[in-house]
């Protein structure tokens, strides 16, 4: 009997791209290492500046056409997709027309990449003019209800993220139609339950708005976070998540470790997970990606060639 495929949706084709393309280059040629059934069914996150982008401001000045191109290209060469993480809640009509994210939808729009979506807005406007995107439901939309889960996976959606305080509630994950198309987001450090996620988000769509409207008129001039600073800090609001690194999402109730999603998952039928990271440092996806996707008896020696790999190609520095 064939093994299932276990897709993992990775962070992030833009800031992190060498990094990515060497551990792609690692699945090709060393595959023994890796968890049978494993495989990458996207890279997902955003070129900067990007106004629709959400979930994570993304700094960072004009991305070069040619990089992006190239991007795209190097990606979907590998017959991996990319997933643009458009899902800023705050967006208006207004904001529908920046250029910017215009262009990167026109560049690879081929009939392989993907859009993560959250505002209506935004995905009825990419729905009419770019039909060719394959499109996914954010896990910012903070369903969490059962039957307004059920309605969402039953809507013209290739792929529905959940909200991870559903990860472990297995008399509502259970009932759910449409398991082939559940994401489950495995690996976040955030508390279960937390009252100001909703508003964080939306915090962060204006954020990145501010920012990318400073860029417009003042290009040489540095962004004044002081006006929006760190949502915690302007609300005032002690984050209780304490840490962000593979030993701190474990000790989460929402946690998914490798085992269980072998072993109990997909057994029931989801067979697509998530792995957080998109604005994370270099160390934070090394532990994840061999925490998830690397046999356990091959981890040391997967890490060593990987950080080798990585250093000869100008990613890290070991001294």
């Amino acid at each position: 009997m064939e093994q299932s495929k276990v897709r993992f949706h990775l962070p992030s084709f833009a800031l992190h791209t060498k990094f990515n393309l060497v551990f792609l280059n690692m699945m090709q040629n060393v595959p023994e290492f890796f968890r049978e059934g494993a495989e990458i069914a996207s890279f997902y996150g955003i070129f900067p500046p990007a106004l629709w982008n959400g979930g994570r401001t993304v700094g960072g000045y004009l991305s070069d056409e040619t990089f992006i191109k190239n991007v795209v290209k190097a990606f979907n060469d590998k017959g991996i997709p990319l997933r643009f993480t458009f899902t800023n809640p705050a967006l208006k009509e207004e904001h529908l027309k920046d250029p910017f994210c215009n262009r990167l939808m026109q560049l690879a729009d081929n009939g392989m990449n993907e859009v993560i979506v959250m505002s209506p807005l935004l995905e009825a406007y990419i729905r009419e003019k770019y039909p060719r995107y394959k499109i996914t439901s954010s896990t910012c939309k903070r369903l969490v209800d059962p039957e307004k889960v059920a309605e969402e996976l039953n809507k013209d959606y290739h792929v529905v993220v959940l909200d991870y305080d559903l990860n472990n509630k297995f008399d509502i994950l259970e009932q759910l139609p449409h398991k082939e198309k559940c994401e489950l987001l495995i690996n976040s450090c955030c508390v279960p339950n937390c009252p100001h996620r909703s508003e964080e988000y939306y915090h962060v769509g204006l954020q990145q708005i501010a920012y990318v409207e400073h860029l417009k008129k003042y290009p040489n001039k540095p962004f004044n976070m002081s006006d929006y600073s760190d949502f915690t800090v302007k609300k005032n609001i002690k984050c209780p998540s304490n840490g962000n690194n593979i030993y701190d999402s474990k000790k989460r109730p929402h946690h998914i470790s490798p085992e269980a999603i072998w072993e109990k998952y997909l057994p029931m039928g989801f067979n697509q997970f998530k792995i957080e990271g998109r604005t994370a440092s270099n160390l934070f996806l090394i532990e994840n990606y061999m925490y998830y996707l690397i046999k356990p008896e091959c981890r040391d020696e997967a890490r060593f060639m990987f950080l080798h790999n990585l250093e000869r190609n100008g990613v890290i520095k070991i001294d």
